[in-house]
C-alpha cells in the first residue's frame, strides 16, 4: 500500500469547502492557503495532490526573474 499523500487532508478540506460554498473560491481562501503551505513544504513530486499547485506557481516564479 503506497504511503498517504502528505497534503491529502488539505486537498479534501478544499473539496469540502468548495462544495459547501457552491464552488465560490473566495469563500475558501483560508483552506486553499493551507494547501499551498503544505505543498511548499513538500519536495516537488512527493505529493500527487500538489501537482496543480506546482504548475500554478511556476509562471509566477518565471515572471519575477525578468
Amino acid at each position: 500500500m503506497p504511503p498517504k499523500d502528505p497534503c491529502q487532508k488539505q486537498a479534501c478540506a478544499i473539496q469540502k469547502c468548495l462544495q459547501a460554498n457552491k464552488y465560490m473560491e473566495s469563500q475558501c481562501e483560508d483552506v486553499i492557503r493551507e494547501m499551498r503551505r503544505c505543498c511548499e513544504a513538500q519536495a516537488a513530486g512527493s505529493s500527487v495532490c500538489c501537482s496543480g499547485f506546482y504548475r500554478e506557481q511556476k509562471p509566477a516564479e518565471d515572471r519575477s526573474t525578468t
